[in-house]
């Protein structure tokens, strides 16, 4: 038998939203979601960098937003960009839960935090 078919469960999908300022921890953020328990969906593993500039960046965000409605969760990595932001918000429109992690430069800095310890990159307003 092949080991695919003794593991066809569903497992929930988490959208991992993050800066492409952190896009160099695209690889830690993934694995701290599988350590979760959980599937990780992560723009920058699907479309790398923007998939280097070869489309116009609105593509890329619809692709991101559709995946925010079909994904069981969102959860958020390193200060807040504009962008996550925006996909914060559209994730709890959709009623979808919402995590926030702080995100350093190593896998063990990955921790819980609330939505008052949030970091924002500059210029970006806070989430109420």
């Amino acid at each position: 038998m092949h080991p695919a078919k003794r593991v066809q469960e569903y497992v929930p999908v988490v959208y991992t939203a993050h800066s492409a300022k952190t896009f160099f921890m695209r690889h830690h953020i993934c694995l701290f979601v599988l350590q979760q328990g959980y599937i990780p969906l992560n723009p920058f593993m699907n479309f790398e960098y923007f998939l280097l500039d070869t489309v116009e960046r609105n593509k890329i965000r619809q692709g991101n937003n559709s995946y925010i409605h079909i994904v069981s969760e969102v959860w958020t990595f390193g200060p807040i960009a504009d962008g996550v932001r925006e996909e914060v918000l559209l994730a709890e429109r959709l009623g979808k839960p919402v995590k926030h992690f702080s995100l350093k430069k190593t896998l063990e800095s990955i921790k819980q935090i609330t939505r008052n310890n949030l970091e924002y990159e500059e210029g970006v307003e806070p989430l109420l």
